[in-house]
């Protein structure tokens, strides 16, 4: 996990902490909207993964501010929800795509395409992150 903390403090300019709360958040959607055993596998090849889906669970206040009622109106939640979630984390906006990138290539170099992009095409607007 440290190591893929320190590309996306690299890659998008977050401080580790932030970057440790959105790896999280992600992690977290991921494991709740994509296919259990691809989502699984990635897990399981990322020691320090369930700490960091727990810890921003422990932090998921249900999301708040104007994205947060978007995602409610529009079903309640999706990568709306989860974009939500990251810019409550501190993410920028402009650092969502950066960050969504080195996770999605940290996860193809650890476990591979065919596990990552299953991932990818089950979730719906996935694909504009990574």
């Amino acid at each position: 996990m440290e190591e893929l903390i320190a590309r996306v403090t690299n890659r998008t300019g977050i401080d580790a902490a932030t970057a440790s709360t959105a790896i999280g958040h992600i992690l977290a959607f991921l494991q709740k909207e994509g296919p259990a055993t691809e989502v699984s596998k990635m897990l399981a090849a990322l020691p320090g993964s369930e700490t960091a889906i727990a810890q921003a669970n422990a932090q998921d206040s249900g999301g708040g501010g104007l994205m947060g009622m978007l995602g409610g109106m529009m079903g309640g939640g999706g990568v709306m929800a989860l974009g939500q979630k990251l810019i409550s984390a501190g993410v920028p906006m402009n650092q969502m795509q950066p960050l969504g990138q080195e996770l999605f290539a940290y996860g193809r170099e650890t476990v591979g395409e065919d596990t990552m992009g299953p991932i990818v095409a089950s979730i719906p607007g996935l694909n504009q992150f990574v």
